[in-house]
């Protein structure tokens, strides 16, 4: 028996009774308004049916990778999708790691020394606070979206400064001002490293693509579990960048490789996701759909995450419950993963969703704000 379980199960019972008990359930029946799935290749059929004849020609994929990239766990798919993702974003290399999660934490708790400063957006996500505390360097925060902030922090500090930033909020569903911020890093000579989750896909292979900022950010980071609908996440950088955290990223060298059947199911949802470009239309057109019913939202006009802040938990735990009740599937956002006072409902929409369903859902949503 643990000496301080008592204090753990004081912690859970406060949550409790404040309603934000986190709890593990299964993948419900519903109509889903809640999944990173943005684009529906987690579900599609038809993809589901290249990679059932990928397994069915090459049974080997299926393998275990037996130990770390360093060791055992190496091989040529690994190397052959690296270089494809770094060809496709155009970047020099490209590094995998088995989650997002898994690549932050490599990235921060490594390039930046104890003589550097790490200045993030205070809505960064939370792998990279949790990197932060790893590394030796100093972490500020600026303000979210804010240029000016940005540079005020930049110019009172006398050391090398890393600049870690999402080009699309996972919670506010709104775009970094991406290319201002790049303009700001090349003026104070410090590395830019831009997180690419929820636009890879979205927009063409992300921000940084789109604008053409490869020789402006020092790294970016794409992750698969979302609008890919796979797993995993790469890390666009140099040569030497990737040389360094081969050589010292803890998060690399001690953790055991994925198979090579996640690393080939990446490489097919690439080609895939070229394929099928309608599906981003599919979704923009969507958005459209769900904005001009429903407005009443910081996130921007062409993300596929719309936040519904409703600052008042009860409130927001009884609209959540009314949409399950009439089979929408959505998830409510309380503090501390948010501000207090900005809780919210999460709504993400995907290219499958039908206009009937998005019209449906705000109807009910007008009703609670």
């Amino acid at each position: 028996m643990l000496s301080n379980s008592t204090h753990f199960q004081e912690s859970l019972n406060k949550r409790k009774e404040e309603g934000t008990l986190r709890r593990l359930r299964l993948q419900s029946d519903g109509i889903d308004f809640y999944s990173n799935d943005y684009l529906g290749l987690a579900k599609s059929e038809e993809l589901q049916h290249v990679l059932l004849q990928k397994i069915t020609d090459n049974p080997q994929l299926l393998s275990g990778s037996t130990g770390s990239r360093l060791i055992s766990g190496n091989s040529d798919i690994a190397v052959s999708v690296e270089n494809d993702i770094a060809q496709k974003h155009q970047f020099e290399s490209a590094l995998l790691f088995p989650s997002g999660y898994n690549a932050n934490l490599a990235l921060f708790s490594t390039l930046p020394s104890r003589h550097d400063i790490i200045i993030v957006d205070e809505q960064i996500h939370r792998s990279v606070h949790d990197a932060c505390r790893l590394s030796n360097a100093k972490k500020l925060k600026f303000k979210h979206n804010d240029i000016e902030d940005l540079e005020n922090v930049l110019k009172k500090q006398n050391r090398h400064c890393y600049i870690a930033i999402e080009s699309l909020y996972s919670m506010e569903g709104d775009f970094a001002p991406i290319q201002k911020i790049a303009e700001l890093a090349d003026q104070y000579n410090a590395s830019l490293i831009v997180d690419e989750a929820h636009s890879f896909g979205i927009f063409g292979y992300g921000l940084v693509e789109k604008y053409q900022l490869q020789n402006q950010v020092s790294a970016a980071v794409v992750t698969y579990g979302k609008a890919l609908g796979a797993h995993g996440a790469a890390i666009l950088c140099n040569e030497t960048v990737k040389s360094y955290l081969i050589n010292f990223a803890s998060p690399f060298i001690y953790t055991t490789s994925a198979q090579d059947f996640q690393w080939m199911s990446i490489k097919i949802g690439y080609e895939f996701l070229d394929q099928h470009q309608d599906l981003a239309k599919k979704l923009q057109h969507n958005i459209r759909v769900f904005r001009s019913r429903n407005s009443d939202s910081p996130s921007a006009e062409t993300s596929p995450i719309q936040a519904i802040v409703i600052p008042d938990n009860q409130k927001l735990k009884q609209l959540q419950d009314t949409l399950s009740e009439e089979g929408f599937l959505t998830y409510a956002i309380y503090s501390p993963t948010v501000k207090e006072g900005s809780e919210r409902l999460r709504i993400c929409l995907h290219s499958f969703n039908t206009e009937e369903e998005i019209v449906k859902l705000t109807e009910i949503i007008r009703e609670f704000i």
